[in-house]
């Protein structure tokens, strides 16, 4: 019997891009010797060893496109903190049918309640399970599409905001907006509708979001006719989660 090249063997691996099948090839050559593997279950061996190495990049890659500012997981999450939240919906929501359904979720409440760090969990899970994700401050969202209107790719900026599976849409209401930042982020919420879901968070109620919106009372309508028609709304309530770590130091 011809004696493997094994010096070409692992020529043909890199150029095949396996990096892991290449750097595992003779480890596991000898493991397959030992274990008296046949050769169908040494290469199932070693696709499933490259197929899981692949799935790992993929997820990772995932993670930062998806520009969190900190990743955030449900196991973090102090469920003491803020009063009345009702863990079992919350826990449902991380099921992910939302995101099968193009449903949107929506936390409301005041500061340092943990209403990003819940939406940042779902984006991270969204992430795991193999669902393209972005996050972005409303402000953000509406800066970038103003300086893409002005150097004349605002479609192409939008297009960036109803491509992934998950948008999180963070902080809206802190800081109000212009009529024509509202009209932008109006074409955001209305290209998604029924298209994708959005994980919003916003410290106002739906009674105060004309405020956020210029007073425009159209926009205004619009927008939370879109958001609520397929969604789910939490209410997060109590004092800031912050202003309590530092009492207690």
């Amino acid at each position: 019997m011809k004696t493997p090249d094994t010096d070409l063997i692992l020529r043909h691996l890199r150029e095949l891009r396996l990096p892991w099948i290449r750097d595992n090839f003779e480890p596991l050559v000898a493991q397959a010797l030992r274990d008296q593997l046949g050769p169908a279950a040494f290469l199932q061996r070693l696709l499933e060893g490259e197929t899981s190495q692949r799935a790992d990049r993929a997820t990772q890659r995932r993670i930062a496109e998806a520009r969190f500012p900190v990743p955030k997981t449900l196991e973090g999450f102090d469920w003491t903190w803020p009063k009345g939240l009702h863990r079992p919906l919350v826990e449902d929501l991380f099921r992910l049918r939302f995101l099968r359904d193009k449903r949107n979720v929506i936390l409301l409440g005041g500061c340092g309640l943990g209403k990003t760090h819940l939406a940042t969990a779902l984006g991270y899970q969204a992430c795991l399970q193999g669902h393209r994700v972005l996050f972005a401050t409303a402000v953000e969202i509406v800066n970038n599409l103003l300086a893409a209107q002005t150097d004349h790719r605002l479609k192409t900026e939008i297009r960036r905001y109803l491509r992934p599976d998950l948008l999180i849409l963070d902080e809206l209401g802190y800081i109000p907006l212009d009529k024509h930042g509202a009209d932008l982020l109006f074409q955001v919420v209305s290209q998604r509708y029924e298209q994708g879901s959005i994980v919003l968070t916003s410290n106002k109620a739906f009674k105060d979001w004309p405020s956020i919106f210029h007073n425009d009372a159209t926009v205004t309508s619009a927008i939370l006719d879109r958001l609520l028609h397929h969604s789910e709304t939490l209410l997060l309530t109590g004092s800031s989660y912050r202003m309590k770590e530092r009492a207690e130091a």
